[in-house]
């Protein structure tokens, strides 16, 4: 994935899960992802895969364009 989508994910699913008002635990407990791999995605340290997208888009209650820079 290139860096500036990596980039803007990271900052997207950050904002939505202040948002919604969750810690990075909790939203790592409601998509059944770790809390450090939750920690990466938001740093731009790791290239989430579709599947990893799709349960953080369920757990933060959002669309995918939410997230999604495309």
């Amino acid at each position: 994935m290139p860096e500036k989508s990596l980039k803007t994910i990271a900052k997207n699913v950050r904002e939505a899960r202040i948002n919604a008002g969750l810690t990075q635990s909790e939203l790592g407990k409601k998509a059944d992802i770790s809390t450090n791999y939750i920690s990466r995605i938001e740093r731009a340290d790791a290239s989430p895969t579709t599947d990893v997208l799709e349960r953080i888009v369920k757990a933060l209650k959002v669309k995918s364009s939410t997230i999604l820079p495309f």
